[in-house]
C-alpha cells in the first residue's frame, strides 16, 4: 500500500457490514483496520497511527461513546464519525459533545459514508488551524484552549472539546457580529437546522460557565447570530 493512503480505524461489531465497508473503502483508496469490538479498537489505536476513526455506537465490551473518550485522551484532534442505529437528538448531542465530526445512521448507503469522509478530509486543515497554543484572558476568566479549561479566582472548570472549539471561535471574533451560518459551517462543516440547534445548546452552556463575570455577555442578534461582548482592557 502507498504511504499516502489515509488510514482509517473502523470499529464495527457487525462483521458483515464491517467487511463490506472495508472492501468498499479500500477500493476507494483508503487503508482500513477493522475491529469487531471497542476493546480491540482501543488496542489498535494504541498500536497503529490513524488519520480518522469510524466508530459504531453500540458495541460489546466498550461502546462507541466510551471508546471515543479514550481515543480523544490520546489524540484530541483526530476526526471521528459515529455509526448509530438511533437517530435520537440526545445521542447525537452526546456524540458531538465528545468531539464527533459527523454521524451516519443505519441503514445507510456506502456512498453516503464516503461523501462524509471526503467532506471531512477537505475541512480538516481549516478546522485544525483553529487550535491554539496560547492561554486567553476573557474578562476575569482565563481560557486554556489546549487543556480545555476555564479558570476564575482559583477555580478551574474543565469543558468539552466542542465547547472549547466554540469558545475559541467566539474569542477570535469577540466584540464583532458573528454570523450564525458562518459559525456553524466552520465548526460542523455544514449548516443545517440540527447543527444550529446544537449550537444554541452549547451557547447556553457557555453563558452559564461565564456568569461569574457580568461584564461578559453573548448577545443574540436577531436573524444574524451573536456578539461575544468582552471588556477591552485600557492601558
Amino acid at each position: 500500500m502507498s504511504e499516502e493512503r489515509l488510514k482509517i480505524l473502523l470499529a464495527e461489531d457487525d462483521l458483515n457490514l464491517g467487511v463490506l465497508l472495508v472492501d468498499y473503502l479500500e477500493t476507494e483508496g483508503f487503508d482500513v483496520k477493522l475491529c469487531k469490538d471497542g476493546d480491540l479498537a482501543l488496542k489498535a489505536f494504541g498500536d497503529y497511527s490513524f488519520d480518522l476513526c469510524i466508530l459504531d455506537v453500540m458495541m460489546p465490551k466498550l461502546d462507541g461513546f466510551s471508546l471515543a473518550k479514550q481515543i480523544k485522551l490520546k489524540n484530541k484532534v483526530i476526526p471521528l464519525i459515529f455509526i448509530t442505529a438511533k437517530s435520537l437528538k440526545e445521542d447525537k448531542l452526546k456524540g458531538y459533545d465528545l468531539g464527533a465530526d459527523d454521524y451516519v445512521t443505519k441503514p445507510f448507503d456506502e456512498e453516503e459514508l464516503l461523501w462524509k469522509i471526503k467532506a471531512l478530509i477537505r475541512r480538516i486543515p481549516e478546522n485544525k488551524t483553529l487550535r491554539k497554543v496560547e492561554v486567553i484572558s476573557i474578562g476575569k476568566y482565563v481560557f486554556d484552549f489546549n487543556n480545555q479549561s476555564l479558570s476564575i479566582s482559583g477555580k478551574v472548570k474543565r469543558i468539552t472539546e466542542k465547547e472549547s472549539d466554540i469558545l475559541n471561535y467566539l474569542c477570535d471574533h469577540k466584540n464583532n457580529i458573528i454570523k450564525r451560518e458562518d459559525m456553524v459551517k466552520t465548526l460542523w462543516g455544514e449548516s443545517d437546522y440540527f447543527f444550529g440547534r446544537s449550537l444554541d445548546v452549547f451557547i447556553t452552556k457557555i453563558r452559564k460557565y461565564l456568569k461569574e463575570d457580568p461584564t461578559i455577555t453573548i448577545e443574540n442578534v436577531f436573524g444574524v447570530g451573536f456578539i461575544f461582548n468582552v471588556p477591552v482592557k485600557r492601558f
